[in-house]
C-alpha cells in the first residue's frame, strides 16, 4: 500500500439531521462540517453509532458521504464507516464511498452474534486486504454486541497492513497496553466522547473521534496537549467533563440530548427526531442550557474562542 501521512488529532464524528418531513437535511450537515471546520478539527467523520447508522438506508448513507466531501472540499480527511453485513456488502459500499469523496473507511465487527472471534478477523482482514481506501477498525466492548481482543486487534494489524488506525474504546486501563503497543506502527484514536482523554493520551493514543458538540474545547485540548502544556490541557479537559459524562450515559441519551445541544451550539432552529427516540424531558433540557451557556455558540468564523465561561474555568484567562 502507498504511504500516508498518519492520522491525529480530532476528528468529530457528526449526527444526522432530519427536517420535519424526516428526511436528512443536508442544510444540517454543511453547518455541522461549517463550525468543525472553523475549531480546527483534523478530520471529519461519519456513519458510526453517532450518526445512527442503524437507522439510515444504504442510499442515506451516502448521501450523507456525498454531501460531506462536497462541503469539506479537501480540506480536512473524510471518514466514513461501513454497516454492511457481508463482505461483498462492505466493499462494494467502499468503492461507492470512495466514489463520492470517503478518503478512509472505518470497519467494525459484524453485529452476528455467537460467531467465533476467528471469523469476525477473517471478516474484517477479507474486506481490509481488498478495500481500496485504506481502513481503520474500531471496537467498543462497551457500546456494541461483538467485540475482539486487543490481542486480536494488534495480531489482525499486522497481518493486514491496509489496517492504519484503531479507534481503542473502553476503560484506559483496558486498553492502555494496546494503545502504547499499537500506536508504534498504527494511528491509534479514542472514544467515548474523551471522558478519559488525557489518560488514553499518555497511554500512546494520537487523538480522539467525539462527537461534535464539544469540538471547540477538544481541540483547544489536543493543541494544548501537543504543544507539551499538559497542565493547561488537564485543566480544560475537567472544566467539559460533566457535559462529557452527561452525554455518556448511553447511546440513546447521546443522540436525544447530544444532537440539541449541537443543534443550540450552531443555532439550528429545531431537531426533528427519526422515531424512536429517547424523550427529551424539562430538567434535561435545563441542562443542555445550563452546558449552552457554559460552552457558548459554535462559530462558522475561524479562530473564534473559546467561551469566557470556559476559558475562566480553564484557567486561560
Amino acid at each position: 500500500m502507498p504511504s500516508l501521512p498518519r492520522l491525529s488529532g480530532v476528528h468529530p464524528i457528526l449526527y444526522a439531521f432530519y427536517g420535519p418531513d424526516g428526511r436528512l437535511d443536508p442544510a444540517a450537515l454543511d453547518r455541522q462540517v461549517d463550525v468543525c471546520l472553523a475549531a480546527g478539527c483534523d478530520g471529519i467523520a461519519l456513519l458510526g453509532l453517532v450518526t445512527e447508522v442503524f437507522r439510515l438506508s444504504t442510499e442515506e448513507r451516502l448521501d450523507l458521504v456525498g454531501w460531506a466531501a462536497t462541503r469539506i472540499a479537501g480540506r480536512v480527511p473524510l471518514m466514513a464507516t461501513v454497516a454492511e453485513t457481508t463482505v461483498h456488502g462492505q466493499l462494494d459500499f467502499i468503492t461507492e464511498a470512495k466514489r463520492r469523496g470517503a478518503d478512509w473507511v472505518v470497519l467494525q465487527p459484524p453485529p452476528v452474534k455467537g460467531v467465533a472471534e476467528r471469523e469476525i478477523l477473517r471478516f474484517l482482514g477479507a474486506v481490509a486486504d481488498r478495500s481500496p481506501l485504506p481502513v481503520g477498525v474500531q471496537n467498543n466492548p462497551l457500546n456494541m454486541e461483538v467485540s475482539v481482543s486487543n490481542e486480536s486487534l494488534l495480531a489482525l494489524h499486522r497481518n493486514h497492513p491496509n489496517i492504519r488506525f484503531m479507534k481503542a474504546e473502553g476503560p484506559a486501563v483496558s486498553v492502555g497496553a494496546f494503545a502504547r503497543e499499537a500506536s508504534k506502527t498504527c494511528d491509534v484514536f479514542a472514544g467515548h466522547g474523551g471522558i478519559e482523554w488525557p489518560t488514553n493520551l499518555r497511554s500512546g493514543c494520537q487523538g480522539l473521534i467525539p462527537a461534535p458538540e464539544l469540538v471547540d474545547a477538544q481541540v483547544a485540548l489536543w493543541r494544548l496537549w501537543s504543544a507539551g502544556e499538559t497542565e493547561r490541557a488537564e485543566a480544560l479537559h475537567r472544566a467539559i467533563l460533566p457535559v462529557v459524562v452527561f452525554m455518556s450515559r448511553s447511546l440513546p441519551l447521546l443522540i436525544a440530548y447530544g444532537k440539541r445541544l449541537m443543534a443550540l451550539r450552531m443555532g439550528w432552529p429545531e431537531v426533528h427526531p427519526r422515531l424512536p427516540e429517547v424523550a427529551v424531558t424539562p430538567f434535561g433540557q435545563e441542562e443542555l442550557a445550563r452546558f449552552h451557556a457554559l460552552l457558548g455558540p459554535l462559530s462558522s468564523e475561524p479562530g473564534a474562542k473559546l467561551a469566557p465561561a470556559l476559558r475562566a474555568l480553564a484557567g486561560f484567562d
